[in-house]
């Protein structure tokens, strides 16, 4: 199975941590946010580990070529001028994919305990174009599902909401959880020119008439990353399970 890690960001919340270390290499607990997000998706199967890369790219290809600590194969997908966005790191990657089994997308800055192996084989079961993990989570910014999937999405600090289609059945205000599993026919579909935010490629597949379901990991642990408030909660929690 492939994995790709979303690392390309600044980390711009996390400074001046990230003035000199790029986000994926930041200390949690005695291991970087790279080594806790990897561990996971290895721990499920993935045996290749896709991590796009711009801030300070050079410390992470020396981590990579010294520090790597699993036997999983490490790749770096290098966005030289600018970091992409969420879809454009993936489709950018596009070539270093295989394509013969869904893959694994998790954000870089968060370390999740979820039931990742329940949401792939769920993906599979139901043979959907993406499964995004979703928790209910107060949040300004949700995705809509309904009976038969993602429909929409909101920005209460900004004031709008953006639906495709009526709901079908119950409607569902859900925070995505930052993790998704993809098929692999969906790298073909992508028409969007980088960079681009995953979410409003999703929209538009969905209007295409492709199936975007929703896997609920409201009961796993979800421990983001991406502030100096929230690193430091999770080196805490982290540290007092001996992870």
């Amino acid at each position: 199975m492939d994995a790709m890690i979303l690392a390309a960001g600044y980390g711009s919340r996390l400074r001046p941590l990230t003035d000199h270390t790029p986000k994926p290499l930041i200390d949690v607990a005695g291991r970087t946010a790279l080594e806790h997000v990897a561990a996971r998706l290895i721990a499920v199967g993935a045996d290749r580990i896709i991590v796009n890369v711009h801030h300070l790219a050079e410390q992470i290809e020396a981590f990579a070529e010294e520090r790597w600590p699993f036997e999983a194969e490490l790749l770096l997908s290098h966005e030289l001028e600018e970091p992409l966005g969420t879809g454009g790191g993936i489709l950018h990657a596009a070539h270093l994919f295989r394509r013969d089994a869904p893959l694994f997308v998790h954000v870089g800055d968060a370390v999740a305990d979820v039931d990742l192996a329940g949401m792939y084989a769920e993906h599979c079961t139901h043979d959907r174009l993406v499964t995004l993990a979703v928790h209910e989570r107060d949040s300004a910014r949700c995705l809509w599902f309904d009976d038969d999937g993602l429909y929409g999405r909101d920005n209460r600090n900004e004031g709008w909401t953006r639906t495709i289609r009526e709901p079908i059945g119950a409607s569902r205000r859900w925070s995505f959880a930052g993790i998704h599993v993809l098929s692999p026919r969906i790298l073909d579909l992508f028409v969007e020119e980088t960079p681009f935010d995953i979410i409003d490629a999703y929209l538009r597949l969905v209007d295409e008439g492709h199936a975007i379901g929703a896997f609920d990991v409201t009961r796993g642990r979800w421990l983001e990353i991406g502030s100096v408030e929230r690193l430091e909660r999770a080196r805490a929690i982290l540290a007092a399970d001996g992870e």
